[in-house]
């Protein structure tokens, strides 16, 4: 296996994985059985190694990104770039997401189940809360409680502040990027374990979900993936040909790594340090960009959510016999967005902000059982759109910026 490169490893362990779990599901191997618990824990110890290294790379490449700028312009000109690509392409993900729910209609003839149970809406923060939130009121307590909006507004602060501090904080700075470099070696350690830790979370996934449960759901589940894949192609692909000037097969083959370790966790967080790796060492994207780019918007940027908020909401008002004027729908796109941007990088949190849209049209916050069969493999799915995302813009911002290095494929 050493000998074959990282992106075949993946390509390998993730087909045999699915051979093993189809083998797990027929002989009915459950959370009972050694070898299931044996192929939870591998994937466990996984995840706990990728994200022992969130927070200090966050923070250590946050201030390393920022810092580096060294010009306050181009602070300022890479930042609202940023923001306006993180904007525009969640507002995209939620409207191609809404005009396929009411072209194929998937809630229609849906039999609603007996006993439904919601989220807890007590987990909620108002939109005011969760921008009052990102200031930190004690940024240790911050780094202990891994609350990732916090650091990254206080590492951009601290980033911020050496740029103009010029030569007097050189030897911060010195700190901080050896620190990020030490973080990434440790990273480049764990990414050789990536093979045995996908197979492992994807034979687990398997048997915890087995095949049958996904039934009744397959319109919903085909219009959200056909909704994903639509976003990839006319979204991510123009905007890497366009602005990107890169094949967008060169960016996939390159993301590929990162791509995989999304689908596996279901967590734009965990995937970070290989985000960071991929878009930096495959495609050649400058650190002062990627560093700034991709924290952020594994935390804000959530095209894969929004979409899936968006569809879900109109399938829960197509089974329950709702009918949804064009203003509710507007606000559904609206609201999906948003509550998209305060979803955190974790698998499931779009559950949790699924309840803000639903609320928003005054659907049954109940409905969200209907889904609840089949969320954990569509996270999958979304979170991979997200970080592909998140990925697509730090190659569009760091070559409007002159950011990526020389001999990157390009395209006319």
């Amino acid at each position: 296996m050493k000998k074959l490169p990282m992106w075949l490893q993946m390509v390998i362990s993730m087909a045999l994985a699915v051979i093993v779990g189809l083998i797990f599901v027929a002989a009915n191997i459950d959370e009972g059985n050694w070898l299931y618990s044996f192929f939870a824990f591998i994937s466990n110890v996984f995840i706990r190694l990728i994200n022992m290294l969130v927070v200090p790379l966050v923070v250590t490449s946050l201030i390393v990104g920022v810092a580096g700028l060294k010009d306050p312009l181009k602070l300022g000109s890479i930042g609202w770039k940023t923001i306006v690509y993180f904007i525009s392409t969640t507002f995209c993900a939620a409207l191609i997401g809404l005009i396929l729910v009411n072209i194929f209609h998937p809630g229609n003839g849906f039999t609603i189940p007996s006993d439904i149970k919601a989220p807890d809406s007590n987990k909620l923060t108002s939109l005011s809360d969760t921008f009052l939130n990102m200031i930190p009121t004690n940024p240790i307590q911050a780094l202990t409680q891994t609350s990732i909006l916090q650091i990254i507004f206080f590492s951009i602060f601290i980033g911020i502040a050496m740029v103009f501090l010029g030569e007097k904080a050189k030897p911060a700075y010195n700190f901080f990027e050896a620190c990020f470099e030490i973080m990434m070696k440790i990273t480049a350690w764990i990414m050789a374990l990536a093979p045995y830790g996908v197979f492992a979370l994807i034979v687990k996934t398997i048997a915890d979900n087995g095949t049958t449960v996904f039934a009744p759901l397959a319109k919903y589940m085909f219009v959200i993936l056909l909704g994903l894949f639509l976003h990839l192609c006319i979204v991510y692909f123009s905007l890497i040909k366009t602005l990107g000037k890169m094949n967008p097969i060169t960016f996939m083959r390159g993301v590929f790594p990162a791509w995989l370790i999304a689908f596996s966790t279901a967590s734009s967080n965990a995937t970070l340090p290989v985000s960071l790796r991929s878009v930096e060492n495959n495609l050649g994207v400058s650190n002062r960009v990627s560093s700034f780019v991709l924290p952020l918007g594994a935390t804000v940027n959530m095209d894969g959510t929004a979409l899936y908020e968006g569809v879900a909401a109109l399938f829960i008002a197509q089974a329950y016999g709702i009918h949804l004027s064009i203003g509710a729908q507007i606000i559904i796109l609206l609201t999906a967005s948003l509550a998209a941007i305060g979803a955190a990088g974790i698998p499931g949190a779009g559950l949790i902000t699924m309840v803000l849209v639903l609320n928003a049209v005054n659907l049954p916050v109940e409905g969200i059982g209907l889904i609840l069969a089949v969320d954990r493999l569509l996270d999958m799915f979304r979170t991979s759109i997200n970080v592909l995302g998140d990925c697509t813009g730090s190659v569009v911002v760091a070559r409007r910026e002159g950011e990526i290095e020389e001999g990157t494929e390009q395209i006319a």
